[in-house]
């Protein structure tokens, strides 16, 4: 009783601090993990909706801080190699999961998620495919490990192979899983790696749309698709910003607070991994993960390094 009590104490002070901008984004995710290390979450089921509705509020919020033709741009010049991107991700990520004998729809959750845009495409896609609540948490599980160390291993390369701040916001935005993590890594290197990693981000989280419709028509399934509904309203934010200078006050506060929300969804993603949940995942879907993640961010550093692909 008294170990549930201070774990309830513990994890409204850890989300108190992260709310309120005195923990970074690093540093609430790293409390967040120590947290579901130790602890038995009093308040799994709601921390995950809260995670899903917090991460979808702040990404609307942050809009208020884009200039539309910034988003615009990036979805332009990005569109190209997004796709090609995306392509060579899921071909690669379905045979190694293949060669691994990892299950089918596990494989292709892990490999949607490493291609576009982690949790929130897994979450599209996966009753599209009818997925089990166990092949659901494998591919969450691995994302959401992989979202964490990158959090932490990108600025570090970054710095050491001196990076500008568009190349890493665009590095970021390719090679990381989840939008909350890319912000998170981004707002540690620089404003305008946050500008640039948060549109590209976006931009290429539109293609759950189109891999959903392809996912229902080749599956024959009636399955609901989830459709994104919270990107339409960042780019409505993002009007606001741009053609509304009397809203300015306005904007920048509620950027703002989508940064600190942002700041407490990596402190929820935290508390959700326990040591269930990682030995949860099993060795070949992470590994999975895995090799797909390292290839996918280590090809895009390099064509980033050569100026073939840029911002």
């Amino acid at each position: 009783m008294v170990k549930k009590f201070n774990a309830k104490i513990a994890f409204f002070v850890g989300l108190i601090c992260s709310a309120s901008g005195f923990l970074s984004p690093p540093l609430a995710l790293g409390v967040g993990l120590i947290f579901g290390l130790a602890f038995t979450h009093p308040y799994l089921g709601n921390s995950k909706h809260l995670v899903t509705f917090l991460l979808q509020a702040s990404v609307v919020a942050l809009g208020f801080g884009m200039n539309l033709r910034e988003v615009l741009r990036a979805g332009r010049s990005g569109f190209f190699y997004t796709a090609i991107g995306i392509a060579f991700a899921m071909t690669l990520g379905l045979l190694i999961g293949r060669i691994l004998k990892v299950a089918k729809t596990a494989s292709f959750l892990v490999t949607v998620g490493t291609a576009i845009c982690g949790g929130s495409a897994i979450a599209a896609v996966a009753p599209i495919v009818q997925a089990s609540d166990e092949e659901m948490a494998v591919s969450l599980g691995t994302v959401f490990i992989l979202n964490s160390i990158a959090l932490l291993v990108f600025p570090a390369v970054g710095w050491a192979l001196h990076l500008t701040q568009e190349q890493f916001g665009l590095w970021s935005a390719l090679g990381i899983h989840d939008t909350s993590s890319v912000v998170g890594a981004t707002a540690r290197y620089g404003a305008l790696a946050l500008v640039v990693g948060t549109t590209v981000k976006l931009a290429r989280a539109l293609w759950i749309v189109p891999l959903s419709l392809g996912t229902a028509a080749i599956k024959k399934t009636k399955g609901r698709i989830q459709w994104p509904w919270f990107m339409l309203f960042f780019c409505v934010a993002a009007v606001v910003n741009t053609y509304v200078p009397r809203a300015a006050y306005l904007s920048a506060s509620l950027s703002t607070l989508g940064k600190l929300g942002l700041t407490a969804t990596l402190f929820l993603i935290g508390t959700g991994i326990s040591r269930a949940t990682i030995k949860q995942v099993g060795l070949r879907s992470f590994l999975q993960g895995v090799l797909l993640w390292i290839v996918v961010g280590g090809l895009s550093l390099v064509l980033i390094l050569r100026g073939i692909i840029s911002f």
